[in-house]
């Protein structure tokens, strides 16, 4: 057996571990929340229901009303990953395609401050979303998530390998430079904007912190503050826990999935520049 096999198989070995090191919680996470109350702590630990049943998640969206955070975290998700796509989009793409005084001096520092962690510009955000009014709103949740740096710097980097003589041909032609954004850098940048709102979604579905400091009406909370809210309460219930567990994992893996072929290609696109 040659050298080159042998790294071959070694290396497919290894993925094929961690492949099954991840995923394995992850199912028995969802078995679990079919459990009879009590059968996820039974020693030896159980792997499959015995008597399968949905009662752990009636229980959230009903009486607990976790399903209300459900609603709000896919509201602020989708309403944060449309807005941000949009600005993000536009923004990249007039740094890497047109000119205007400063372009360059302006993106570098906006990469300098990519170094400042997010918590430390928290109290400045905050104290801005309350001069606006919109603290314990969605809306304030939202806020953050509307421009990001990395957004930009992603898009840009994409950007520039649209070949310029496009552009060209169509400011040429009369085009204006909405018209050529919206009917030639959009399409072709598809990938890449995708795989921003796949980035931006994820983010505003998994944030904890923000939608903490904002929101103080437990009828306004997200998945992960209500989760958190429950844990507080119910902790010992192992199979709620692991049903509200699901209810916030489930979406944003089915996003992925049907979204993957995009995220890869906007990934791995780019790199040729004009």
């Amino acid at each position: 057996m040659s050298r080159r096999v042998v790294q071959s198989v070694a290396i497919n070995l290894t993925l094929a571990v961690l492949a099954t090191a991840a995923i394995v919680p992850l199912l028995w996470m969802v078995s679990a929340s079919f459990m009879p109350t009590g059968e996820a702590t039974a020693v030896p630990l159980r792997w499959w229901p015995s008597a399968p049943t949905l009662e752990h998640y009636r229980t959230l969206v009903s009486r607990l009303a976790l399903g209300r955070s459900l609603a709000n975290s896919v509201i602020v998700a989708t309403a944060t990953t449309a807005i941000a796509v949009l600005v993000n989009g536009a923004a990249g793409y007039a740094f890497a395609k047109l000119a205007f005084a400063g372009r360059d001096r302006i993106f570098r520092w906006l990469l300098a401050a990519l170094v400042v962690p997010g918590q430390v510009g928290m109290l400045p955000l905050f104290l801005l979303v309350r001069a606006l009014g919109l603290v314990n709103t969605l809306a304030g949740v939202v806020v953050p998530g509307l421009a990001s740096i990395f957004g930009i710097f992603l898009v840009r980097q994409y950007a520039q390998s649209i070949p310029g003589s496009v552009l060209d041909a169509a400011r040429v032609d009369g085009a204006g430079e909405i018209r050529i954004f919206r009917s030639i850098a959009v399409p072709l940048m598809v990938p890449i904007l995708v795989t921003l709102g796949v980035f931006t979604f994820l983010g505003a579905w998994n944030d904890f912190l923000w939608p903490l400091v904002v929101l103080s009406d437990e009828t306004r909370y997200t998945l992960p503050v209500g989760l958190a809210n429950l844990a507080g309460e119910h902790v010992q219930d192992t199979e709620l826990m692991m049903a509200g567990a699901v209810l916030t994992v489930a979406p944003v893996i089915a996003l992925f999935v049907a979204l993957q072929r995009y995220y890869l290609a906007g990934i791995t696109g780019g790199s040729v520049k004009e």
